[in-house]
């Protein structure tokens, strides 16, 4: 699956601040994420964060499930 930076998702866990919604900051081997809601950021493996990924907001602001996500093209 291609993540894009910039992305907004949500994980299968919430932060303890309270919020789902995390921003992806970077992408390669590990990914860079900041918390919408308290604003810290994490580093997760990609593998982990595959494994944790449950939505992610299309094109047209909604959250759909990664399975029928279409990202757009450049």
């Amino acid at each position: 699956m291609k993540y894009r930076v910039n992305d907004i998702v949500t994980l299968k866990k919430g932060h303890p601040c309270g919020e789902n919604k995390w921003k992806i900051l970077r992408t390669g081997l590990d990914i860079k994420l900041e918390c919408q809601g308290c604003n810290k950021v994490v580093w997760l493996s990609r593998m982990d964060f595959d494994k944790r990924l449950r939505r992610i907001k299309n094109k047209d602001g909604k959250f759909v499930s990664i399975i029928h996500y279409e990202p757009e093209e450049d």
